[in-house]
């Protein structure tokens, strides 16, 4: 198919995509890798009169450090974080997971910001920068607003940017020194969305861990963090020998993944309590 007549500006800057945001409202849609986008807009899942390129805009491209910070630009492309020796050094869960988004081609295009502003809840992304304690750095007319990860994505494709506004880049802490870091996910092929997957960190001290964050996706509307599991791994041990009656318990009060015509629920939660074992097993011997 063949996507529905719309008009397109690629726009020189945020005030001029501003500006026709509010003239358009809900009828504009933003551009900026389109690996998502384009798909939806031929399969007329998506219909909108004006499409705005913000792609031209390098302040919204790029990966620095900034303190105790890494911000990522918005329109910073998934190959360049996977390249990154910024990230492998200070934020190596992100390194793990790019080579798992999709396939090479569309990490040529596609960018960190477009992934996560769709917030599909079978992307590795958004479980990431939850992972990771990440904030989104969203910009309207009015100027910057900064919000958590945890209150960013609201459901299925759902997330707080307000239809005015744009996700201009992101702020993750960088590793510290005792934190440990799993990225895995099932999928039937690799690049296919995953039917499970699970981005972890765990945080040591004086070699004992003290903040265990894992976050599944494919399980439900969004990225999930089982806390439940968390506090009882951490209350049981890593090393107990009741670790894995004790995931497998705790995960099901966390997770209540879909059934599809992929895999069934029962499959998807028993998949979920493999990767946590890993993880944790992971953590072990790194």
């Amino acid at each position: 198919m063949k996507p529905a007549p719309f008009s397109y500006v690629r726009v020189s800057d945020l005030v001029e995509a501003f500006d026709l945001l509010e003239d358009y409202g809900a009828d504009a849609r933003i551009l900026s890798g389109g690996q998502s986008l384009i798909p939806t807009l031929n399969l007329r899942l998506s219909a909108p009169s004006l499409l705005i390129d913000i792609g031209g805009l390098a302040s919204l491209r790029g990966i620095e450090a900034r303190g105790e910070q890494i911000r990522i630009g918005a329109l910073t492309r998934h190959v360049d974080v996977e390249r990154s020796p910024l990230i492998a050094t200070r934020l190596p869960l992100l390194s793990q997971a790019m080579p798992h988004v999709a396939h090479a081609a569309i990490r040529n295009r596609g960018t960190i910001g477009g992934s996560l502003a769709l917030a599909d809840p079978a992307a590795e992304l958004p479980a990431c920068m939850l992972a990771l304690n990440a904030t989104m750095v969203i910009a309207s007319r009015k100027g910057e607003r900064k919000v958590p990860a945890s209150e960013f994505f609201k459901g299925l494709y759902s997330t707080a940017l307000e239809p005015n506004e744009i996700l201009v880049c992101i702020d993750i802490p960088a590793t510290s020194g005792g934190a440990r870091y799993y990225f895995n996910e099932f999928a039937r092929r690799h690049g296919d969305y995953a039917l499970v997957g699970i981005a972890a960190v765990c945080e040591f001290i004086a070699n004992q861990p003290r903040d265990l964050r894992l976050v599944f996706f494919g399980c439900g509307d969004r990225p999930l963090r089982a806390s439940h599991t968390e506090a009882a791994v951490l209350q049981t041990g890593l090393t107990s020998l009741q670790l894995e009656k004790t995931i497998t318990t705790a995960i099901g009060r966390d997770l209540d993944p879909q059934a599809d015509l992929h895999a069934s629920s029962s499959t998807r939660l028993h998949l979920a309590s493999v990767l946590a074992r890993r993880s944790i097993a992971s953590f072990l011997n790194s």
